[in-house]
């Protein structure tokens, strides 16, 4: 799945994280009409971290502009059955 970020009390996160992941790979292959599907799974956004960041000690915070590309490139773009991590 790519990067692994741990984060304390995180359980919850990861099992989502891991089932939207695996969901879209699998499902790619699967899409009706040319239909595409993908995930943006950002770090910890720049403008959170006054309030969220004591949750994520030594991880990078991510500009939330990157964050937008990354939407962009998920839904503009060709790729499809992608995790697009933003770190």
């Amino acid at each position: 799945m790519g990067q692994i970020n741990l984060v304390l009390a995180g359980v919850g996160a990861a099992t989502a994280n891991g089932a939207l992941g695996g969901f879209v790979v699998g499902s790619a292959v699967e899409m009706p009409r040319g239909l595409r599907i993908n995930v943006v799974s950002p770090g910890v956004l720049d403008v959170s971290v006054p309030r969220y960041g004591a949750w994520f000690p030594g991880h990078e915070p991510v500009a939330s502009g990157r964050v937008g590309r990354a939407y962009a490139k998920s839904v503009e773009g060709a790729i499809t059955g992608q995790v697009i991590i933003v770190g």
